[in-house]
């Protein structure tokens, strides 16, 4: 993700809550990795309205990796890391997974971002060898952002007070990936296009049925083979998005 928050709730005309709430310079970041601060898209009820109101989209900051309400806390306040780190969501478990059922009624959101990443295995690994792995990007053909299906959480210990900042956790949900991008890897990211965005957000009404069960459009979305830096998290530059030649990738990652 390389747009600003700032810059992208304008884009989307939404609330920018994610610049007040960075406590440190924000700037591109070309290989996101679980646990990361990214940018969100909720949409939420005015908390300070003596009146009922119209829902408004807000670009809030979010880390990525669930934790549901009902995790217990440490010694130090933190949240329990026992079990997998929930940075992704089946679309077709959401509503039905403890994990994830109480987000899905009325804390969804979007996450956007310029592209993804997929690694497909290479089927000419030699045998009872480690299975080699080529990286791809996955993005729009005209350079706009995409917008994931995620479902958010708000947790706080249990001795929170009222001045206790909470956390704000968030997940991807994902689908059968479809066309030339099963070719790459089973599942990908849900995609929300523009006309869904507010029936995907919209807090007073439960998850779409339809919209979870759907096949992704993928119309304008390119797949180019990238470099294995992109392997390693300490690697983080323009240059892992750009197109690689298969013969002559890093040595020593995959």
């Amino acid at each position: 993700m390389t747009t600003d928050p700032a810059l992208l709730a304008e884009k989307i005309q939404a609330i920018d809550e994610a610049t007040e709430a960075a406590k440190e310079a924000r700037g591109p970041n070309y290989n996101v990795a679980p646990t990361a601060t990214i940018a969100t898209v909720v949409c939420r009820h005015s908390e300070t309205s003596s009146s009922p109101d119209t829902p408004t989209r807000r670009v809030r900051l979010m880390r990525w990796g669930l934790v549901p309400p009902w995790v217990k806390a440490t010694a130090d306040g933190t949240p329990e890391t026992k079990g997998p780190l929930l940075i992704n969501a089946r679309a077709e478990k959401i509503t039905s997974s403890p994990a994830f059922r109480a987000s899905a009624k009325s804390k969804r959101c979007l996450v956007p971002m310029d592209g993804y990443y997929e690694w497909k295995p290479n089927p000419d690994t030699p045998a009872g060898k480690k299975a080699r792995k080529t990286p791809f990007y996955l993005h729009r053909a005209d350079d706009e952002p995409l917008f994931m299906a995620g479902l958010w959480s708000v947790w706080r210990p249990g001795n929170a007070t009222d001045d206790t900042v909470p956390l704000l956790t968030c997940t991807i949900i994902t689908t059968d990936a479809v066309g030339e991008l099963a070719e790459i890897h089973d599942r990908m990211p849900l995609i929300v296009a523009e006309r869904d965005w507010d029936r995907w957000l919209d807090p007073d009404q439960p998850a779409d049925a339809g919209m979870l069960s759907t096949p992704p459009d993928i119309a304008g979305i390119d797949v180019r083979e990238v470099s294995t830096l992109v392997n390693a998290v300490r690697n983080n530059g323009p240059e892992l998005i750009e197109p690689v030649d298969p013969h002559n990738q890093p040595v020593g990652l995959f």
